[in-house]
């Protein structure tokens, strides 16, 4: 049982993350708005709301296996970037840091056995594939062009547009919605 509460202390840990993860790519969002740059800014606002989704499908879990879950306050923000390239550089960090995060909660829940958590995370590994790899072309694109005009033009049309519904998400807490 002791391997077990390490699955969800990091569980609950990475609530934590998630919802500071939401709230620094809200400021990097801000920045990018008052850097006059919508699509950068576009960017980041749907990934704040991404990573507080992806919280809230994690307090859901701890929800449905009767855990008591508690929200806490939030870790340290940063919301002043020398240049646009710096702050995606910075959230590509942030968004490796989180892929070590959701690995090593994927191996508590293996070395625990607790084949329901190790489930339930699977989805949240491909969800960090998907999201370093934007990140990563995101600076790529950044590195290659001087003009942030082309920049957002890339984004505009390589990046922007309708986000494919998931069928296999986990369900999200707050979303009134039984499944």
């Amino acid at each position: 049982m002791a391997e077990d509460r390490s699955f969800i202390e990091l569980l609950r840990d990475q609530i934590r993350h998630g919802l500071t993860a939401a709230q620094q790519y809200l400021a990097a969002a801000v920045y990018f708005d008052a850097e006059r740059l919508p699509e950068l800014a576009a960017q980041t606002y749907a990934r704040s709301a991404e990573h507080r989704g992806h919280a809230m499908r994690m307090v859901q879990y701890l929800l449905d296996r009767d855990v008591a879950v508690t929200i806490g306050g939030l870790d340290e923000l940063r919301s002043e970037f020398d240049s646009p390239r710096a702050a995606i550089a910075f959230l590509l960090d942030r968004e490796r840091t989180a892929t070590a995060q959701i690995s090593a909660l994927a191996g508590a829940a293996r070395e625990a056995e607790d084949f329901l958590g190790e489930q339930f995370v699977q989805w949240f590994l491909k969800e960090q594939v998907a999201d370093v790899a934007e990140m990563s072309t995101l600076l790529t694109v950044l590195d290659r062009q001087d003009n942030l005009f082309d920049v957002e033009e890339f984004i505009r049309r390589e990046l922007a547009g309708a986000v494919p519904v998931d069928n296999t998400a986990p369900k999200m807490a707050g979303t009134g919605q039984l499944q």
